[in-house]
């Protein structure tokens, strides 16, 4: 191939997270489990609330979609590291086309994620903040736009870096010292001028982060003070309990992701950076169903009643 538009390199190599052979064993099994509990979990929780009428509220519209985009998210990843088996074979090619659409779906999904964490927080800052509007400001009409902002954003995001990006030209080395295909570490491996990649990145790339970051802090100062107004403490523990699961998601996947896209290339430390990724890549898609789950009693109660509804179902069958 000719340099300039095109690129003579034709796949790419993915290093994985580490290089030791027991290692590898371990963190295949470990990778393996995570992703069954995130698809059980995150389809798990999609399911419950769309059969239970109880759950047909805002809060539970934003959660079924930051449950499915948690799939997709961990989807774009964790297969690629099992079905090329990463950890066990020295085959960990990914093709010059799928190294793209990797990190299109990577970004997309990361993007949207943070997007709807951010309607989340406002989702709460409505309820606790202004209860008796609550049903007016939050209507169906006004959920379906800000979800369909979210995808469109993390859309509009995963576009502007893909494109730019993939213009680039890469004439070799081709490995990528990571377990994914990642923005930062493509732009080292490419022998084009790459400043205005890392302009995007440090503006437009971050500002999805920073614009979350910011909604989620606003609506949770406003939250505080309306709660530190309440004067019975049982009560104020009852209302802040509901924001309790939304909190420990957003500290978690917003500070990795910060940490990582926000700091200038010369903090760079790859091999560090691959274990911080495992958080927000994989760690917090499994996480998140049991977080809300967990931590929400409407979902318990409804968990619980469909495990008696069919244990008493077995048992009438069985009596039969």
């Amino acid at each position: 191939m000719s340099e300039g538009n095109h690129t003579l390199v034709t796949e790419f190599v993915l290093s994985g997270l580490t290089e030791s052979s027991e290692m590898k064993v371990i963190c295949f099994l470990l990778f393996l489990v995570m992703y069954l509990i995130t698809l059980v979990g995150n389809l798990g929780m999609i399911v419950l609330i769309r059969v239970d009428p109880r759950l047909h509220t805002p809060m539970y519209y934003f959660l079924g979609n930051l449950n499915f985009v948690d799939f997709c998210y961990s989807s774009t990843i964790t297969p690629k590291m099992l079905m090329l088996a990463n950890f066990l074979s020295e085959n960990k090619a990914i093709s010059y086309a799928g190294c793209g659409l990797q990190f299109y779906f990577f970004c997309t999904f990361g993007d949207t994620e943070s997007l709807i964490l951010a309607t989340m927080a406002y989702d709460r800052y409505v309820a606790i903040c202004n209860p008796l509007l609550y049903t007016a400001i939050m209507s169906p009409r006004v959920c379906i736009l800000l979800v369909f902002l979210s995808y469109l954003g993390g859309t509009l995001s995963a576009l502007v870096h893909t494109c730019f990006a993939f213009r680039l030209s890469f004439c070799g080395p081709n490995v990528i010292n990571h377990f994914f295909c990642d923005l930062p570490l493509l732009l080292k491996l490419s022998c084009s001028d790459t400043s205005l990649n890392e302009l995007l990145l440090y503006t437009y790339g971050t500002s999805v982060e920073i614009i979350s970051s910011i909604i989620i802090l606003i609506s949770y100062l406003f939250i505080v003070s309306s709660v530190l107004r309440i004067h019975s403490a049982a009560a104020r523990r009852k209302t802040f309990s509901t924001c309790t699961s939304h909190l420990v998601s957003v500290i978690i996947y917003e500070g990795t992701l910060l940490f990582i896209y926000s700091r200038p290339s010369s903090w760079y430390s790859p091999n560090s950076d691959k274990y911080i990724s495992v958080f927000y890549s994989i760690l917090i898609p499994a996480l998140n169903p049991l977080i809300y789950s967990l931590r929400n009693r409407d979902v318990k109660d409804v968990l619980r009643r469909a495990i008696n509804t069919k244990n008493n179902l077995t048992a009438a069958l069985s009596e039969d």
